[in-house]
């Protein structure tokens, strides 16, 4: 197990390496560059020359490059100029981050909850009402766009019934002590329920809204698994043996149906990203979403790099634990 880690994280080395080099590239590809970003409309020729040569801009590629590195590894990312003028790009990043940590985790702990095992119930009466109803919602999950589902979502639970909060993290009259930044865990690490009720009922109508995707791929993933696993020559011989339905679903069942989903599930788990830009912006959640979708509207290139950077060492680490899972669940994979 121990080189089947290394192995992968070599692999994930390079993964980094290739998409520091991407980002590098595409940021300067981009109109008006970081030059125009800082200066804005203050921008001469004078003090564009003047700029470009404090920045190094002027300096060969593979120079800037290297700069470039050193400034990440060591989190100096620059300034925001967009998204939270004057404020370093890193610690815009570490106030939003645990906003989209929060929305993401509970929008993927519905879709797991509710994708898996309904998929595999589908699969076991397949045919049949409940898989027939299932099928659809995951297509309807699918095909409906999130943004679409957030503001009908908004609109219906949280301006016409307002059973819900309509946007935000917290109510304005909520005094909550801050200590992480995850809001439902800093109330319940310092006691104060109301603050953490408060913060996942504000929570709940984004999630929903994020989670569809998750859930309508895993739940098709679960249900087509199930059902080629349960075709399998060891299933029949199981049964033949005498096996309960207990052991059968649990050990040769299920076990092996896992292995696509795990997989799916790290995918998903990356994707989510995407997906909080449109649904932070909706229910006006300060996050990495909106960060990303204000750095794009406001040349904001100190917060793009450190939210992209971010965001693909997430995705990789979360494929390295997709991996580490998959063998363990199939020993078979840790020889190859």
């Amino acid at each position: 197990m121990l080189r089947y880690t290394v192995r992968r994280l070599g692999q994930l080395v390079i993964v980094v390496a290739v998409l520091s080099i991407l980002l590098f590239a595409w940021l300067r590809s981009l109109p008006g560059g970081p030059v125009s970003a800082l200066l804005g409309n203050r921008a001469t020729p004078e003090s564009r020359a003047a700029l470009i040569q404090q920045l190094g801009l002027d300096q060969p590629l593979y120079v800037q490059y290297w700069k470039f590195l050193q400034r990440a590894v060591s989190g100096n990312f620059g300034v925001s100029t967009g998204v939270q003028p004057g404020t370093p790009a890193l610690e815009v990043f570490l106030q939003r981050m645990p906003a989209t940590l929060e929305l993401s985790a509970l929008a993927l702990l519905l879709a797991v909850a509710a994708g898996i095992p309904l998929g595999y119930f589908a699969a076991r009466r397949r045919g049949s009402w409940l898989d027939n109803v299932s099928i659809t919602w995951s297509l309807v999950g699918v095909a409906v766009p999130v943004f679409f589902l957030a503001f009908l979502l908004k609109y219906v639970f949280a301006l016409e019934l307002g059973a819900l909060p309509v946007s935000g993290r917290h109510e304005a009259g909520i005094n909550a002590t801050e200590v992480t930044g995850f809001y439902i865990l800093d109330g319940l690490l310092t006691r104060e329920w109301d603050a953490a009720w408060d913060a996942f009922l504000h929570l709940i109508l984004p999630a929903i809204a994020l989670s569809t995707i998750p859930f309508s791929v895993i739940f098709r993933i679960t249900r087509a698994a199930v059902l080629d696993v349960t075709e399998e020559d060891y299933v029949r011989t199981a049964h033949s043996k005498g096996l309960t339905e207990r052991v059968i679903r649990a050990r040769h069942i299920l076990r092996n149906a896992l292995l696509p989903v795990v997989t799916i599930i790290g995918l998903q788990t990356g994707a989510l990203l995407s997906g909080a830009v449109l649904t932070e912006q909706v229910f006006n959640l300060p996050g990495l979403g909106q960060a990303l979708s204000l750095g794009f509207q406001r040349q904001d290139f100190a917060v793009l790099q450190v939210v992209i950077i971010a965001s693909a060492m997430v995705y990789v680490l979360v494929n390295l634990i997709v991996d580490l899972a998959y063998a363990a669940i199939d020993p078979r994979l840790r020889t190859r």
